[in-house]
């Protein structure tokens, strides 16, 4: 056995973390970084605590009823996190750590004050700072004192703060140590923190101070308002000087007290400017040798800084990695295809792979450089009136930064990057055929891959994809495929202008497209409605699918009296569309043919909720409401000055929107059909890589890129450490929330709606389905987890294609992210429900089962009760 039970902090770096926790690490290293001063000390190390933890009699059967607590019973939590402090701090110290402690204290001098720290093992991580998670003591005098503190850190691993924080990220209880730093106290005359990015912009160059009189204990607790700076390139950019009535001060025989600061020392500035200045100078060295912005707490002593810890800022959003030190400006992806989720690493490369322009990824998410396009005048103008017509936030977010003049400049001779900004030609005519056409050729082209790649493996495999990546790439530009697409467009939107302006009327197209033909989208959520009336007359199959959980439900289904029926329904429904999913951009998401228990709570609610033949009905009432309002608006034009021609324009527009608005949602499920082709044989390498021990499990794939998944196949080999790091970064990736767009100096903006329209109190959002509807909010995060009642509208953060069977079994909907022509406002206007996308917050803001009135027409949700 070769325990150490203590060491010095100068022994100490971040390779270190197992014996000194995150804390002792960091601490031991910025001792090493050339002028800064951290105040001297020694660790207490995880060999101490496991010691003690061994001792603590039924600790493991309070850990094993911890781990199984849920975390939002936070009465259990706290009563068993009590239970488990205090059976370790009634742990005595066994003799050699008392021992070494004594030493310890020897060789730093006794009589001194020491602060005594908890420094956890998964603490001050990249991934997860754990900040406050754990207990610090100040001015902590004499062994016997130091000794007791440190059984209280120890103890402090179980607050319930830190037992909750643990399970929400996921980290096993028990895979976490706890070491504790016990440092020389310093007696500030001022103390805060300093944040090398800004914490409310992200920006990276600009740094955040806050600082207050005594001991920065005020600051953090929260008792006192702190003087706050702003600093960018070594200068004071913006200052609040805080009235600090507060603040806390060591007391002679041990601990902290309180004083009152008076009048007029209490709105004097805690630090000079150019002490600010000096701090952050200090702040870049700090963060230049740990590689990414830190959290960094710091004491002033008669004009000397001291550095007392030092975290990784995990708040921030990654910054895309550019090939030039020029300004860039990242527009998401992810707000534009519904999918705001983190995607794995194979699901990112593939989609970079397959996409039409070129993508880069931060935080498990995609951006585009639109940064060329914002150079150039024309190419500004016209991104600037595209993404207005989608996405206000996101131009509003574009404006923000365009506004900054030097930011990015405009060149005259400046050439857009990628496809043009503006709409394409759209065909003159508006011949069904042309549709129809499209759709045979992409199911051809999908036959001839399902077909030829079924003879391929290993690394030929890899080869095959990347020539059909050229095809997928192929399709997806069809000139004749774009121009189509547009034409929907473009005339939805010359509708709801021109009538707009002619008769007064909003959103005019929204009833107009309904019960288009050719949406693949619109299709699928109806055709559930025919699973549901197969499965409706069999009690049996009803109360077997209540209880159906396994993946392979649908071979017991067919012993049931009507299971046979039930079952080849939901089996065509699946050959059809069990392709898609909830964030099916992501190639590893599982689709609805690898788990078609997901659609069971949406075919349970359409047995409970519909009668037979909904389907027809609901798809002929759309038809007969489009038609009509085609017949009241033509006959309203014809009465208008000069109103035969308005007339026939607008009737060109109709037919031309009806026509083509319906495939606006075809490639996307071209896409996804073809993802699945991809996905098959690639699982099919990943099972042979398991069975040579190669991989621990299939799903380990999705945790490489493409070309690293090609490299493992060829090789046989694979780097574990790799794909557990990418397993951790994933988990963080989770945590955090894209901006709409992003910078390169990793400035994150989410837009706001400029509006005064709005009732009081109201929710702002885009009004992307006309008509106004009251019923019951059903928050719905997970498709699986769907309980629809037909009075509810659903709010949930984003919908994607494979939301659109909901859609048929509520009457409105409120999303978090959204556009105009985003999947979910198309089907939301197909089926006719009022709905309001791009609502900030709106799954927290609006509880599940509260009363509101959505306002399709004019962008805005009331919360009634």
């Amino acid at each position: 056995m070769n325990e150490q039970y203590v060491v010095s902090l100068r022994e100490v770096d971040e390779s270190r973390i197992a014996l000194v926790g995150g804390k002792g690490a960091h601490l031991g290293a910025l001792s090493r970084i050339d002028g800064v001063h951290v105040p001297d000390g020694f660790c207490v190390t995880t060999d101490a605590f496991r010691l003690i933890m061994a001792e603590a009699s039924s600790i493991e059967e309070l850990l094993d009823h911890l781990s199984r607590l849920d975390p939002d019973d936070r009465e259990a939590v706290r009563t068993l996190s009590a239970r488990i402090r205090r059976t370790v701090e009634g742990v005595a110290l066994p003799d050699g750590v008392s021992a070494a402690i004594d030493r310890a204290l020897t060789d730093l001098g006794d009589g001194a004050a020491y602060a005594v720290r908890s420094s956890a093992t998964a603490e001050d991580l990249p991934t997860a700072s754990f900040a406050g998670q754990q207990d610090t003591y100040l001015n902590v005098i004499g062994p016997a004192a130091i000794r007791t503190h440190v059984s209280r850190c120890w103890a402090s691993l179980f607050t319930e703060r830190a037992v909750t924080y643990r399970q929400r990220n996921g980290i096993d209880h028990r895979a976490v140590d706890m070491a504790v730093v016990v440092q020389k106290m310093v007696f500030p005359q001022a103390a805060g923190v300093l944040f090398t990015a800004d914490p409310v912009t992200s920006n990276r160059k600009v740094a955040s101070v806050e600082a207050t009189f005594g001991l920065g204990e005020a600051l953090v607790s929260g008792l006192v308002n702190a003087d706050a700076y702003r600093v960018r390139d070594d200068r004071v950019v913006d200052r609040t000087i805080a009235a600090k009535r507060l603040a806390i001060h060591a007391l002679p025989t041990g601990g902290t007290t309180r004083q009152t600061i008076g009048s007029p020392r209490q709105e004097q500035p805690a630090l000079t400017d150019e002490q600010v200045v000096r701090l952050v100078r200090l702040g870049r060295r700090i963060e230049a040798h740990f590689g990414r912005p830190q959290d960094i707490e710091w004491c002033l002593v008669d004009d000397d800084v001291h550095i007392v810890q030092s975290r990784p800022v995990t708040t921030l959003f990654p910054v895309p990695v550019a090939d030039d030190a020029e300004n860039h400006v990242y527009l998401s992806v992810g707000h534009q295809q519904m999918m705001t989720d983190p995607m794995k690493p194979l699901g990112l490369s593939m989609w970079q792979l397959t996409a039409m322009a070129p993508m880069h990824t931060a935080g498990g998410r995609l951006f585009v450089d639109a940064t060329r396009q914002l150079s150039s005048p024309a190419g500004r103008a016209a991104l600037l009136a595209l993404v207005g017509r989608s996405d206000p936030l996101t131009r509003d977010a574009l404006e923000t930064i365009l506004d900054r003049a030097d930011f990015v400049p405009v060149l005259a001779d400046a050439t857009p990057a990628g496809p043009p900004a503006g709409p394409a030609p759209t065909p003159i005519d508006t011949d069904p055929a042309i549709v129809t056409e499209l759709i045979e050729r992409s199911q051809a082209s999908i036959a001839d891959l399902r077909r030829d790649i079924a003879a391929v493996t290993g690394p030929a495999l890899f080869d095959f994809l990347l020539e059909a990546f050229q095809e997928h790439k192929r399709a997806l530009t069809d000139p004749l495929s774009m121009q189509a697409i547009m034409a929907g467009m473009e005339a939805t939107w010359w509708l709801n202008d021109q009538l707009q302006e002619w008769l007064g009327e909003k959103n005019a197209a929204d009833t107009l497209t309904l019960s288009a033909p050719h949406n693949i989208t619109s299709e699928m959520g109806l055709a559930l409605l025919d699973v549901a009336d197969v499965v409706r007359p069999h009690p049996e199959v009803v109360a077997f699918l209540h209880k159906a959980e396994d993946e392979n439900f649908l071979d017991d289904l067919a012993r049931l009296p009507g299971g046979q029926e039930a079952g080849a329904a939901l089996q065509a429904y699946l050959d059809r569309y069990g392709m898609r999913c909830v964030g099916e951009i992501d190639i590893s998401r599982p689709r609805w043919i690898e788990r078609p228990s997901t659609l069971v709570p949406l075919i349970l609610d359409n047995v409970r909720n519909f009668e037979p033949g909904a389907r027809e009905r609901r798809f002929e009432q759309g038809l007969q409401a489009a038609r009509k309002k085609e017949q009241d608006i033509l006959e309203r034009l014809r009465a208008l000055p000069d109103g035969q021609r308005k007339a026939d324009e607008t009737k060109r527009m109709i037919d031309r929107v009806r026509t083509f608005i319906g495939y606006r949602e075809y490639p996307k499920y071209a896409i996804v059909s073809r993802y699945l082709v991809y996905k098959q044989p690639l699982l099919a390498e990943a099972e042979r890589l398991v069975r040579a021990g190669v991989l621990r499990a299939t799903d380990d794939i999705f945790y490489l890129t493409f070309h690293e998944l090609r490299d493992v196949v060829r090789a046989n080999r694979a780097d574990d450490q790799l794909i557990r790091r990418r397993k951790d970064e994933f988990r963080s990736y989770r945590l955090l929330t894209p901006p709409r767009l992003l910078t390169s100096e990793g400035e994150a903006l989410f837009g706001a709606y400029r509006r005064d329209d709005v009732p009081a109190g109201a929710l702002v959002g885009l009004p992307v389905s006309g008509g106004t509807v009251e019923g019951r909010a059903r928050v719905v995060l997970d498709l699986a987890e769907a309980d629809l009642q037909p009075d509810d509208i659903l709010v949930t953060a984003f919908t994607d294609p494979s939301w659109s069977p909901l859609f048929v079994a509520v009457r409105g909907l409120v999303t978090e992210v959204g556009g105009l022509m985003t999947h979910g406002a198309v089907i939301a206007r197909e089926y006719g429900l009022p709905a309001v996308v791009g609502v900030a917050q709106a799954t927290t803001l609006i509880r599940d089962g509260q009363r509101i009135r959505v306002n399709g027409t004019d962008g805005y949700v009331e919360i009634l009760s």
